[in-house]
């Protein structure tokens, strides 16, 4: 089932003061029409997050299903991998040799998917748990670095070994990214902090958001800049990494509904969903405007959204089970 809508507005803001670590680098699409479309997945068993492939499928880890399913975007048809037991894939990502990693957020593990011969591997965490959530790829492929929500972590896998190495934190460490100098951001939505990890020293330190200000997911900018989904106030937060502080606040369009799940395409314009509206907004930097693209399904749930390569935006969502791509 396919569902066409139009960009609905265009919000001015006042003047003041790619990006995905994915595997994929994310395009640009300059005239975007705001065009949507969106498909049923086979098991829509709390389908989640998308993830690009290098030839420009796109992957979705299916949560309580227990399996990663595959959509091709010429085709619209979707093939579908059962995983080991207990596994409860949260977030994936595919590498570019076309190996699909997931976090076994049931039984605290990442694990390795070989689509062409659906043999899976799994790397269990040293803590044997700690729910691993969120996940990214270094730009050589050699580090995943993810996100242990119940085990309160940040932990490394070493792509070539599948040893796997956790650093303490707290505020159950939920969506993260890496800057440009390659320090691992994360957010601590419990803490109302971003946690920052050197990984030459492991040394931590941290930016204070906000009193309820919940910060969820983050996503590096072509120029650097992090931008972070503040779910506890209804706000975009830009961050500058170097000076460790907040540069400035946008207050989203819906007020407070719930913005959840950001990412950033390749000319630097950054996406950020309202889950409790069904809504996706695209945000200008250079001219602080904004554009709200209202969503043809009620109660989507979109957790996750991805730019690929051509910079059309896709996003899964978990309530309504359907896949679905904004250009």
């Amino acid at each position: 089932m396919k569902a066409i809508l139009c960009l609905l507005s265009i919000i001015p803001l006042a003047a003041l003061a790619g990006g995905s670590n994915y595997g994929i680098t994310p395009g640009a699409h300059p005239n975007l029409a705001g065009k949507v479309s969106e498909w049923p997945v086979p098991t829509p068993r709390f389908a989640r997050d998308p993830a690009v492939a290098p030839d420009g499928s796109i992957y979705i880890s299916v949560m309580s299903g227990n399996k990663v399913a595959r959509f091709d975007p010429r085709a619209h048809a979707f093939k579908e991998w059962d995983l080991p037991s207990g596994h409860r894939p949260h977030g994936l990502l595919v590498d570019k040799q076309g190996m699909v990693w997931t976090t076994g957020n049931g039984n605290g593990t990442i694990g390795k998917l070989d689509p062409a011969t659906g043999r899976m591997t799994e790397f269990k965490t040293p803590s044997g748990g700690g729910g691993p959530h969120t996940l990214v790829i270094t730009d050589d492929q050699g580090t995943i670095w993810f996100t242990m929500q119940s085990g309160d972590k940040v932990a490394s896998l070493d792509t070539k070994t599948g040893a796997i190495k956790e650093y303490p934190s707290s505020g159950g460490p939920y969506g993260l990214a890496l800057d440009k100098a390659g320090n691992v951001w994360f957010c601590r939505m419990g803490d109302n902090k971003m946690g920052k990890l050197d990984p030459k020293t492991g040394q931590m330190s941290e930016v204070g958001m906000g009193r309820g200000s919940r910060p969820r997911r983050v996503a590096t900018a072509p120029d650097g800049m992090l931008w972070v989904a503040l779910y506890g106030n209804g706000k975009l937060a830009k961050l500058d990494p170097k000076a460790m502080k907040v540069v400035k606040e946008y207050q989203l369009p819906a007020g407070d509904a719930g913005p959840y799940a950001v990412t950033v395409d390749g000319g630097g314009m950054v996406w950020v969903n309202e889950i409790n509206t069904d809504t996706v907004v695209r945000f200008d930097p250079k001219t602080e405007q904004m554009r709200v693209v209202q969503l043809p399904s009620n109660n989507v749930g979109i957790r996750k959204m991805v730019t690929d390569a051509s910079g059309r935006l896709w996003y899964m969502g978990s309530h309504n089970g359907r896949l679905g791509v904004v250009e």
